[in-house]
């Protein structure tokens, strides 16, 4: 695909992780609380930087992870409970989808609902297309577009379920954002004494493979290992871009890293 034309500076991506808006252990259970307070942060960020670009993504937590994992939609869809397991996750996502992008229009913030599985074309997990020209338009427009995980027709799985993480790897293409900021419950990748790695690259992925665990109550996408390498993909990709893995949980963390892209917290993903 070619490059798109946006006006303006480069966007910075934010994805709120399901394990930061919800209890991964419960059945829909938001963090209102947390989701109220973020809210506010981005709003307060907007307020300082009048050029902040923001492409704001979610994980869909004990929303679509738990119907998904009950119906092994990741894997494929086939059969007519399949499908219909299906509908129900498209169901699930969407409904956290609708709060996340309330408690935004709540504090003042113009997000607008752009779902993948609205446009995306996949082929056995891989995404070749998503409409990326209305997130750039949004942009454009000052708007605030927001993607989450989701369901997506898949060529030869039937369906399947696409991760925050694999939507923004595809938008990273055309849009460039100058970083990456994915915040979660916990204060960024562990090793295994319970400290917080510093750096991730490819040349020390391996080593520290084996210490990355899945996740903390039901994620049909892999958990943070996948995560992780769904970043590092990313990273290389896109060398010089920053991203970063980190505890949203801290008041003030995510307004400080979008009004101060270079400021560092938790885990730092890059090429080299």
């Amino acid at each position: 695909m070619n490059d798109l034309s946006v006006s303006g500076a480069n966007p910075i991506f934010l994805k709120l992780g399901g394990s930061l808006l919800t209890d991964k252990t419960g059945f829909e259970q938001i963090r209102q609380d947390v989701l109220n307070r973020v809210a506010d942060e981005i709003a307060a960020a907007r307020s300082a930087n009048s050029e902040l670009r923001l492409v704001l993504g979610h994980g869909s937590g004990s929303f679509g992870h738990t119907h998904a994992s009950q119906h092994g939609t990741r894997t494929g869809v086939k059969t007519a409970e399949e499908w219909a397991g299906f509908a129900a996750v498209s169901d699930s996502a969407l409904r956290l989808n609708r709060i996340v992008v309330k408690a935004m229009l709540d504090a003042g913030i113009p997000a607008v609902s752009l779902s993948p599985s609205a446009s995306a074309v996949v082929k056995d997990g891989v995404v070749q297309s998503i409409a990326t020209e209305p997130i750039a338009a949004a942009l454009d427009a000052g708007l605030v577009p927001v993607i989450h995980g989701d369901v997506a027709f898949d060529q030869v799985r039937g369906g399947t379920i696409l991760s925050t993480e694999e939507v923004m790897g595809f938008l990273v293409r055309s849009l460039k954002p100058q970083s990456i900021l994915l915040a979660g419950e916990t204060t960024g990748v562990y090793d295994t004494n319970g400290d917080v790695i510093p750096y991730i690259t490819p040349q020390n992925f391996e080593e520290i493979k084996s210490a990355l665990g899945g996740s903390r109550g039901a994620d049909v996408t892999g958990g943070m290992a996948a995560k992780v390498q769904d970043v590092l993909d990313l990273a290389v990709a896109r060398p010089g871009m920053q991203i970063q893995i980190f505890g949203g949980l801290q008041a003030g963390v995510i307004q400080t890293l979008l009004c101060e892209p270079s400021k560092r917290s938790g885990t730092v993903v890059e090429a080299a």
